[in-house]
């Protein structure tokens, strides 16, 4: 026991869970660390900060994948640096050695330089960010519905989104399905059909991964929705009363932040060599320059492919920590001509509110309802575990034949 390999995965995320899920049965000793306690789908974190899903219903704890795993441990601890000549993975209170290293530590949004941003306009990143902003959005009505000035009102029911990835998309719809429809007859003194939505742009169209005519498709439909689309709109100024747009001042006090994304802290750690945003550049077997035992995969890695670089999304991540499990186990063996790492393609998704999506494979393009489907089917399968998907199919069907939304609980200590 005391001399198998030592392997330790930094992240529970889709790389790091993916990659320590591979491994667990490998005749390793296999540690999983990750300031958090659970794995996070991170796709329907959208739907948690819009009462849709309840944060149980798109996390499981990460320490079940060492059920019955002796040679396997998870720990709850915060990472601040890696000592690579020790081979030592620093936390605050511990110092964890390996012989291989998995950083799989995601990334964080990008506030370009204005993190005071960050304070009045939060990402969607994590349950607690999704929590946060469930909060803001229900309580903007429920501010609204006392309020005696016309102007505030108003300001409290305007909603802006700050970026037109998919992210920003899909919020975007969900909140004016939310407003229009869930909570139609629910308020006294305010309308929220009369909410205002606003989807801020600073690119050319939204939805820049996929075909324009796929994106004209998803503005289209987020107009009928309600949705105010605003492209070529570069975001000037962020304060708690709402927001400088192209120099044009909108007030709102809910301001969501879904634009750009940077690396983690990993290239720092490791000294190695990043692109602007923080993303470590690996070789093509995913490991870092000089350090053939240390691997980087998921939104902090820089690979790229076909001349352009991978994008930060789970399928990327799932697929990295296969091949990075694969390594591995080859290099215990003793191989080592495991070939580059190759991402297969299978497509882009994204939903625009209710039964309406977008599907790109290829060259195979759809949407709408059929998308939707699809859209649907592919997010109850990559869900982990059978209780989740049973309870987000349950709650999906209900909204769906409903309009209603069951969790709409504002917490009081968020």
């Amino acid at each position: 026991m005391a001399n198998l390999p030592r392997v330790l995965v930094v992240g529970g995320g889709f790389g790091g869970f993916t990659a320590a899920k591979q491994m667990r049965n490998f005749p390793v000793d296999l540690t999983v660390v990750d300031q958090n306690n659970h794995h996070l789908f991170q796709p329907l974190l959208y739907q948690v900060a819009t009462a849709g899903l309840a944060p149980s219903n798109i996390a499981m704890p990460i320490r079940t994948l060492s059920h019955h795993q002796n040679r396997m441990e998870v720990l709850m601890a915060e990472v601040i640096g890696v000592d690579t000549k020790k081979k030592q993975v620093l936390t605050a209170t511990r110092q964890l050695p390996y012989d291989y290293l998995v950083l799989a530590t995601g990334a964080h949004y990008n506030y370009f330089g204005h993190e005071e941003w960050k304070t009045v306009a939060p990402g969607l990143k994590s349950l607690q960010d999704a929590i946060r902003i469930r909060k803001n959005i229900l309580s903007a009505f429920e501010k609204a519905e006392v309020e005696l000035d016309e102007g505030a009102r108003k300001a409290y029911l305007t909603f802006v989104i700050v970026g037109g990835g998919p992210t920003g998309v899909e919020l975007a719809g969900s909140i004016a399905e939310l407003s229009h429809r869930s909570l139609k007859d629910e308020y006294r003194h305010i309308d929220p059909v009369s909410t205002r939505i606003l989807l801020v742009e600073a690119g050319p169209r939204i939805l820049s991964g996929f075909s324009e005519s796929l994106s004209r498709s998803a503005h289209r439909e987020l107009e009928k929705l309600g949705v105010e689309v605003k492209t070529g709109s570069p975001v000037e100024k962020i304060d708690v009363s709402g927001v400088v747009v192209s120099g044009n001042r909108i007030e709102a006090k809910t301001v969501i932040w879904a634009a750009g994304v940077r690396g983690s802290k990993a290239g720092v750690w490791l000294q190695a060599p990043m692109d602007r945003t923080g993303k470590v550049e690996v070789l093509p077997d995913l490991s870092v320059p000089g350090h053939p035992e240390i691997f980087v995969i998921g939104d902090t890695a820089l690979v790229n492919q076909d001349g352009q670089p991978l994008p930060g999304v789970a399928p990327v991540a799932m697929q990295q920590g296969r091949y990075v499990a694969r390594v591995i186990r080859s290099r215990i063996a003793g191989v080592n001509n495991v070939p580059a790492f190759h991402y297969f393609d299978k497509g882009n998704l994204a939903t625009v509110g209710r039964a309406f999506a977008i599907v790109e494979f290829r060259k195979i393009k759809a949407s709408g309802w059929i998308a939707w489907m699809i859209w649907l089917l592919v997010h109850i399968y990559y869900l982990i575990g059978f209780r989740n998907r049973v309870l987000v199919l349950i709650e999906w069907a209900w909204a769906y034949l409903t309009f209603k939304r069951g969790a709409r609980i504002i917490p009081s200590n968020v």
